[in-house]
Formats: structure tokens, C-alpha cells, sequence
């Protein structure tokens, strides 16, 4: 029970990587604020924790909208009294070198990756502060250290947000807020599965291919990363701050012969 009694409100955790961290810190005690667009997906999530044992609620917010986010985290406010730890973790992704990017999709992906961390950051942190405590993760990857074909947009938005997650914890050290990054490597999520289903005529090779690139020989699951927020989410990190935490199969630091 390494998260016992701790608030937690995790973004985009009706699927993929938000989920099974949410399940996860359902497990290990915390008091799981689900967040998702997707009622569905995000109620489904509340529901497993609480049929596990947990403790979760769901809360449906636009991480983008401040009309939307301030509810959420005020009435996190009222029920709970606290928030210990705000996830950063919903995103988007975006394919296509710089040129075939159209602005709409430039647009998209940036309001959702960039501004989707600094709306829900915005109104926990004066909870945080005031009670001089708390940790932030948020959703950096590894294609912020490294270059990767026709990622233009992604790229850009998980630089800013390892950026942003340093800057952060100059600013937020002094109230006793660790604020520190997630870079994963290539995690096998539905969005990913789907990618690889319908943009190449043989998945397989694909997949292969993607493999062949990390010094692990494999794909990440969202387990994989599930279990190093969950880390970064207790105390037994309580001496990282503005740090990045790589979950890649050594793609960044290794390359094989």
C-alpha cells in the first residue's frame, strides 16, 4: 500500500497508460480521481478499482478548458480535502514531417499535449502550495532526447513538457511540490495498436521493426510505465525533482551493434 490515503487525479485514464496506472494506484491505496472525454471509458475505469477493492471516482473534464477543469478540481476539493498528486498524462499524437503537418492538426496537438498539462497544473498547484505538499507527474517520452522520422509535432509538444516540468520545479521547490517527467520509449497502447493496424500493409514487420530499434528487443507495455508513476507518485522519491525518468528500452542511451 505504498500510495495509502493519497488523492490522486490522474488525466486520460480511461485507456492505455492513464489506466493501468489508475488500477494500479487503486491497488496500492490511493484515492483514484479518474479523468477522461470518454464517459465510457472513464466510468469503466472508476468501476474496476472500486470492484478491486479501491477507492475511485470519475470526473469528465477537457484537460484544454479551464470551464471545465476548475469544477473538476474544486470538487475533488470538497470531496477529498486534498490532491497529493496530479498525472499529467492525457495526450495526443500527431504523424508527418513538418511539411505535411496542416495547422489544424499543429494546433491540436499542442493545445492538447502542452496546454492539457498547464490547465489542470494551473488549478491544483494554490491546493498544493497552500498545503506545502504534493508531487506532480507529467507525460514527457523519449522522442524529447532523441530524433524519430516523422514525429514533428509530437516532438515538439513532449520537449516542452520536459521543459516545462523543469521550469516547474525551480518555481514550486520552495513549497515542498516535486515535480518531475515520464519519458517512455514505444508502449504498446490501443492508439498504438491501431496505428500499427491500419498504417502498414504487414503489422508484424512493423512491430519487429519498432522492437529491433531498443536495446530491449521489446515493446513497453503501459504496465511498464503504470509502475515508474507509481514510484514517482510516492515517497520513495521524495529526492527527485525536475527529473526525467526514462521507461524506454534503451532507446535513448543505447543503440545495438
Amino acid at each position: 500500500m505504498r500510495l495509502k490515503d493519497k488523492v490522486i487525479l490522474i488525466t486520460g485514464s480511461g485507456s492505455g497508460i492513464g489506466r493501468s496506472t489508475a488500477l494500479l494506484f487503486g491497488e496500492e491505496g490511493a484515492k483514484v480521481i479518474v479523468n477522461d472525454l470518454s464517459e465510457e471509458k472513464g466510468e469503466e475505469t472508476a468501476a474496476d478499482i472500486r470492484a478491486a477493492g479501491g477507492e475511485a471516482v470519475y470526473y469528465k473534464a477537457d484537460v484544454t478548458d479551464p470551464a471545465s477543469v476548475q469544477p473538476m478540481v474544486d470538487g475533488v476539493i470538497a470531496s477529498f480535502g486534498h490532491i497529493d498528486v496530479l498525472f499529467n498524462n492525457a495526450g495526443i499524437s500527431g504523424i508527418g514531417a513538418l511539411h505535411e503537418i496542416e495547422p489544424e492538426m499543429w494546433d491540436k496537438v499542442v493545445n492538447v499535449n502542452v496546454r492539457g498539462v498547464y490547465v489542470p497544473s494551473k488549478y491544483v498547484l494554490p491546493y498544493m502550495m497552500e498545503r506545502r505538499s504534493g508531487s506532480i507527474i507529467n507525460m514527457s517520452s523519449c522522442i524529447a532526447e532523441i530524433g524519430l522520422a516523422r514525429r514533428a509535432v509530437y516532438a515538439a509538444t513532449k520537449g516542452a513538457v520536459l521543459s516545462l516540468t523543469k521550469s516547474m520545479q525551480v518555481d514550486y521547490a520552495p513549497y515542498n511540490i516535486r515535480v518531475n517527467a515520464l519519458l517512455p520509449g514505444t508502449i504498446m497502447t490501443p492508439f498504438v495498436e491501431n496505428y500499427l493496424r491500419t498504417s502498414y500493409a504487414d503489422p508484424e514487420e512493423a512491430i519487429n521493426g519498432l522492437k529491433s530499434r531498443q536495446l530491449s528487443g521489446e515493446i513497453g507495455l503501459p504496465e511498464d510505465v503504470a509502475k515508474a508513476a507509481l514510484f514517482l507518485a510516492s515517497d520513495e522519491s521524495k529526492f527527485m525533482m525536475g527529473s526525467p525518468l526514462y521507461i524506454d528500452g534503451g532507446v535513448v542511451f543505447g543503440k545495438n551493434a
